[in-house]
C-alpha cells in the first residue's frame, strides 16, 4: 500500500497495475477493505516467475506509454525518483535506477574470489522504466534463468541500458531488519 501510494501521489500520477499471485487476490481485496485503501489500481494475475508476472502486467496495458516496473517491497521511492525515471525513459527509451557500490566487492569463482573495482559496480533498483514498444518486444522472448530484472530482459534484445541515479533510501525489504529501517523512514515522512 505504501508503494502504491508513492506512485499515486507522485507528480505524474501514472496508472497503477498490481501484479499479484492469484492465490492472494482475495486476501489483497480484504486488506484494501480493512485499511480503507481506495487508490485506483488494476489487479492482474501473477505468473510462475517475475518474468511471467511482468509479462502479464504488460498484456493489460493499452496504447503506447512509458511503463515503470517497480518492486512492491520498495515502498520508499521518492516523487523525484519516480518522475525522473519516467521522464528519462521517455527521452532515451529506458531508465534504470541504480546506486554505486560503497562497499568493496569480490566475485566468487569456485573456491576463491577476485576483487572488483567498486567504482564500476552499480546496484540496480526499481523503478525500471521503458518505452512500451521496447518492453513489449523484450517480453516476447522465452524465459531464461539469467533474467533477474527487466533491464536484463530488455538488454538481451540489444538495447543499451541507461542507468540513472537511484536513492539509498529506496531499499528493498528482504530481511527483518529492512522492515525496521523502512518503518523508521516512513515515520519521518509523516
Amino acid at each position: 500500500m505504501h508503494t502504491i501510494e508513492a506512485f499515486y501521489h507522485s507528480d505524474l500520477k501514472p496508472e497503477i497495475i498490481v501484479v499479484l499471485n492469484v492465490d492472494f487476490h482475495t486476501y489483497w481485496e480484504q486488506l484494501c477493505e480493512k485499511y480503507n485503501f481506495s487508490i485506483p489500481h488494476t489487479l492482474v494475475k501473477g505468473g510462475l516467475q517475475r518474468f511471467h508476472s511482468v509479462k502479464n502486467g504488460i498484456r493489460s496495458i493499452k496504447g503506447n506509454a512509458v511503463v515503470a516496473i517497480h518492486d512492491a517491497v520498495r515502498p520508499l521511492a521518492s516523487n523525484e525518483l519516480i518522475s525522473r525515471s519516467f521522464r528519462e525513459a521517455e527521452i532515451t527509451g529506458n531508465a534504470v535506477a541504480s546506486i554505486q557500490s560503497k562497499d568493496s566487492v569480490r566475485q566468487k569463482i569456485g573456491k576463491s574470489s577476485i576483487s572488483l573495482n567498486r567504482d564500476e559496480i552499480y546496484l540496480v533498483q526499481t523503478p525500471q522504466a521503458f518505452q512500451f514498444g521496447l518492453l513489449n518486444k523484450a517480453y516476447k522472448q522465452e524465459y531464461r534463468n539469467e533474467f533477474t530484472d527487466d533491464a536484463s530482459i530488455v538488454e538481451r534484445t540489444g538495447i543499451s541500458i541507461n542507468l540513472i541515479e537511484g536513492e539509498r533510501k529506496n531499499l528493498k525489504i528482504t530481511f527483518p531488519e529492512d522492515i525496521l529501517l523502512a518503518e523508521f523512514y516512513l515515520s519521518q515522512t509523516k
